[in-house]
């Protein structure tokens, strides 16, 4: 019996550490989920959602289509190493499978194909894949050149920050740059010394040795090859790269329906290890603007895996969520981080008791419960065009919440008090269902989130005030009347990446304004600083934050800044650099404007009859 040269052992000893490690920790991670996910995995698994899952890992994990979107230079730099190593380990076995004639050919004689196959190829699909293999080392070899100047230089590549390694980064990283470089040296020297080769490692292997003792170096550089593959799979579990296998794994879980948890699960576990801290997310955040520069999610993720996540870090963002849409990998950041915020504060013990549950008293001619939220009372001019606007339309409203009516939960929940918010949500809950009115209509974004995602309603509709108004439009009770005001409109966080309302809003202001589109708005649009959800952050950092975001909207020369959020509308306005109004303030200007017409209208009118009598 053969047995196989010993330069082959650093590989196959570090892909069966790599091999079973995989096979344990997904196991564990998988094995902590709920019954309900692990129902759903069952259920799914040989459904047309897989297919779809394959799908995604082919364009986001080996294509990196996202990256592609952002920058195509960083994009190809990826995808050639994701890409390009893939294709070679499926040409490399189909090149082996046809060499040998069989399909039971051992995975080290195709990894180390050039070693084991000395003689030249005769046949033309022979000397296709010879060449394919060559062209797909060089294409993988472009891409790591284009990793080593990102690392040396990354404003290049467009990104004005990246994150630090640490010492497993380190190793995986250097041993993958040696990879394909070592394969490319290990492949020419063969081709020289055997006179073999293709279109690149022949020519190579002939200068090589015309300056080198190739037989002497031969070995050694195959030994060095698998050596650095042995390496890369031993330091994976402890290095960012850990995200290529598990990022495969979360994207199946995310295919069947399974999210994050308000609980650490194993799927948290698994999104936490997914995260590639590529720092493509770092540019969006805009605590950089107060010079707060270790708390973006990359380093919380990375914190938070490595079991060193400190208060400091955790709850000094503002859950603004603006570093999401840029994730190559789709994590549920926020939702990773209000996780964490549960798992690390100290429950609040209280029962508010105070809160009574007493008779709902709703006319049932009723149409909507309205939620103005705990913001919308501190901002009353809001209120008050709400109450025109409904007196207006002739709408039968319930203010819910117009006297001690206990908060809506939400900004409790962003500090990780989820127990204690869930007893609001009861009591809120239970009053909503008492009134039997089957629409809820809230002013506050934050409240509005809360109210869709958290409670309970069923057969109750919940509405921003910004899709009540354009429904009331639509049902032609509110009257038109456009007015010359050039508006820029900023997209509140919860409202817009939150809860994904984009176009309501839009739409709305159309109908009355001129509507100026800009460049940093629906999912890119900037947070304006005073979220509830940081309570580590000082007030001179939130003020930079803010003034961050009236500057680019003062360049666009708006006569009015418009937003769809009392807490939005509150932390502009202390700047008094621009006039603020929300939504529906501006709706009711116009209907107070075209009131104002009507009645100097119907004046005119009397005026001209009194003259003819």
């Amino acid at each position: 019996m053969k047995f196989p040269p010993s330069f082959i052992l650093p590989f196959t000893i570090g892909l069966l550490f790599i091999s079973c490690f995989l096979v344990i920790i997904v196991g564990i991670w998988i094995s902590e989920l709920s019954k309900i996910d692990k129902s759903r995995i069952v259920h799914n698994i040989f459904t047309r959602k897989s297919l779809l899952a394959i799908r995604e890992t082919f364009s986001e994990s080996l294509l990196h289509r996202k990256i592609f979107r952002k920058n195509p230079v960083l994009g190809y730099m990826h995808m050639s190493l994701a890409f390009g190593w893939f294709l070679l380990i499926v040409v490399g076995h189909i090149e082996a499978y046809i060499h040998y004639q069989s399909f039971s050919v051992p995975a080290y004689k195709a990894i180390f194909m050039r070693y084991f196959i000395t003689q030249q190829s005769i046949t033309l699909s022979g000397k296709i894949l010879a060449a394919s293999m060559d062209l797909l080392l060089l294409f993988v070899l472009s891409g790591v050149v284009l990793a080593y100047y990102k690392r040396m230089n990354s404003r290049m590549f467009g990104m004005k920050k990246t994150t630090q390694l640490k010492t497993g980064d380190r190793i995986a990283l250097t041993a993958l740059w040696l990879i394909f470089p070592l394969r490319f040296l290990a492949e020419s020297v063969s081709a020289g010394v055997h006179h073999n080769g293709s279109i690149i490692s022949q020519p190579t292997g002939h200068l090589l040795s015309s300056f080198l003792p190739i037989q002497s170096v031969e070995m050694p550089l195959w030994w060095a090859y698998s050596g650095a593959l042995g390496l890369f799979f031993f330091a994976l579990p402890v290095s960012r790269y850990m995200h290529i296998p598990v990022e495969v794994v979360m994207i199946f879980l995310r295919n069947y329906g399974i999210k994050v948890q308000k609980r650490i699960d194993g799927y948290s576990r698994i999104q936490i290890y997914s995260c590639s801290r590529c720092g493509i997310c770092l540019d969006s955040c805009q605590m950089t603007h107060a010079a707060i520069k270790d708390t973006q999610s990359v380093y919380a993720l990375k914190h938070i895996r490595n079991r060193k996540i400190t208060d400091e870090k955790l709850f000094n963002c503002m859950l603004c969520g603006r570093c999401q849409p840029d994730c190559p990998v789709g994590l549920e950041l926020n939702s990773l981080r209000m996780t964490q915020r549960i798992e690390s504060t100290k429950e609040y013990n209280s029962s508010y008791e105070y809160l009574k549950n007493g008779k709902v008293n709703v006319s049932p001619q009723t149409e909507v419960i309205y939620f103005a939220g705990c913001m919308t009372h501190l901002t009353p001019a809001i209120i008050k065009s709400m109450k025109e606007i409904f007196a207006v339309a002739d709408v039968k409203y319930w203010f819910m919440d117009e006297d001690k009516t206990a908060c809506c939960g939400r900004p409790l929940m962003q500090i990780g008090q989820y127990n204690a918010a869930q007893k609001l949500i009861d009591h809120n809950r239970e009053q909503i269902l008492a009134s039997g009115v089957k629409k809820l209509v809230v002013s506050c974004p934050i409240c509005y989130k809360v109210f869709k995602e958290d409670y309970a309603l069923p057969g109750i509709t919940v509405q921003h005030h910004s899709e009540y108004l354009l429904n009331l439009i639509t049902d032609r009770r509110l009257p038109i009347n456009k007015m010359p005001l050039r508006i820029v409109y900023h997209d509140p966080c919860e409202l817009g990446r939150g809860s994904g309302i984009y176009l309501q809003p839009r739409l709305l202001l159309d109908e009355y304004v001129e509507l100026i589109p800009i460049q940093n708005e629906k999912a890119s649009a900037y947070c304006c600083g005073g979220s509830l959800a940081n309570i580590k952050i000082k007030m001179n950092e939130r003020t930079q934050i803010r003034d961050k975001a009236l500057e680019e909207y003062c360049n666009y020369e708006p006569d009015i800044l418009a937003t769809a959020c009392p807490l939005c509308k509150k932390t502009f306005a202390k700047s008094r650099i621009l006039p603020v109004h929300d939504i529906a303030e501006i709706v009711c200007m116009s209907i107070t404007k075209s009131a104002e017409i009507s009645s100097k209208t119907d004046s005119e009118i009397l005026c001209k009859n009194v003259a003819i009598k």
